[in-house]
């Protein structure tokens, strides 16, 4: 498998057999240039256009991909997707509205994409999805948990992997979603990662997902 960061809350994630685009966001409204990607399946976490320009993902061979916007168990070319209703805020969805949890499992490995998550969830939520392999989390706070509630979910999941998302780069035209996103640093350094290395892509597979040796990895966009 196959992990590259397309930015903001956007991943492709690719197997031997498909591919997955996460939350493909309008360029001009989050101020990075969202590259031509193709995929077989794209995956919503809500309807704000920062996270759902899906419009914009070509097909493989022509294929319209599909495209998956709400909960419900899916599957399609040896993913399957299951996806779980929660909040874009602490206050029941009042100020933003819901979102979408997806646990995505392909080749042996589970990855939960968190969406703009406002809100930790319950234990009885969490015990739903089940084990969690890696973990796409939003630290960047304002629209989404903080790191400090970042990193309380990262204590409950306990995947072996985490990876960020959703934080301020400096990269981002557009001044007023960067000005109100923390950087990334601010979630790393909680364990002890002053300056992450970034790298280009992840690479694993389940055989290299070690119990109880979680690893932060911080992907370039």
């Amino acid at each position: 498998m196959e992990i590259k960061y397309l930015g903001h809350a956007s991943f492709l994630i690719k197997t031997k057999t498909s591919k997955l685009v996460t939350d493909p966001y309008d360029s001009n409204m989050v101020g990075l240039k969202f590259p031509r990607t193709e995929a077989d399946i794209v995956t919503v976490s809500h309807q704000h256009g920062d996270h759902n320009a899906y419009q914009q993902i070509v097909g493989v061979g022509g294929v319209a991909p599909l495209v998956i916007d709400m909960p419900g168990e899916f599957e399609k070319m040896q993913m399957r997707i299951f996806g779980f209703k929660s909040f874009h805020d602490d206050v029941q969805g009042a100020q933003r509205g819901e979102n979408n949890l997806y646990k995505i499992e392909a080749e042996g490995v589970s990855i939960l994409h968190c969406g703009d998550l406002g809100i930790i969830p319950d234990d009885s939520f969490l015990d739903a999805i089940g084990d969690v392999d890696i973990l796409m989390v939003p630290v960047g706070g304002f629209y989404t948990i903080d790191s400090e509630k970042a990193v309380e979910l990262v204590k409950k999941v306990e995947p072996a992997i985490v990876i960020p998302m959703h934080f301020g780069n400096p990269d981002m035209k557009n001044k007023d979603i960067l000005n109100k996103l923390a950087p990334v640093t601010d979630f790393t350094k909680k364990f002890g990662i002053d300056n992450p290395q970034k790298l280009p892509k992840l690479v694993t597979k389940k055989e290299d997902l070690v119990e109880g040796e979680m690893k932060v990895i911080v992907l370039e966009s």
